[in-house]
């Protein structure tokens, strides 16, 4: 399955496995996501395409990290209706 820029995906392996993700960037086969909480804009998550489940798309997320970096509070935002992040 492949990982695209606004893709909202759970992580299938490491330390933070079963973890929900937003996917802001990508170089290869890493994908790079933020929470808004854990794993910040500022500081995402370098994970590899095979270690993430991809669970939706954001057409949102997607048009807005095309025209600019999303901020931590849109992040949580796009990701409440996947699952209760705290």
């Amino acid at each position: 399955m492949e990982i695209s820029l606004g893709d909202i995906v759970k992580s299938l392996a490491g330390r933070d496995k079963g973890e929900i993700y937003l996917v802001v960037a990508l170089d290869g086969d890493f994908a790079y996501a933020v929470n808004g909480r854990s794993r910040k804009s500022d500081n995402p998550k370098k994970k590899r395409s095979k270690h993430l489940n991809k669970l939706s798309h954001s057409e949102f997320a997607e048009g807005k990290l095309q025209e600019r970096k999303l901020t931590n509070v849109e992040i949580r935002r796009e990701l409440e209706g996947i699952s209760n992040i705290k």
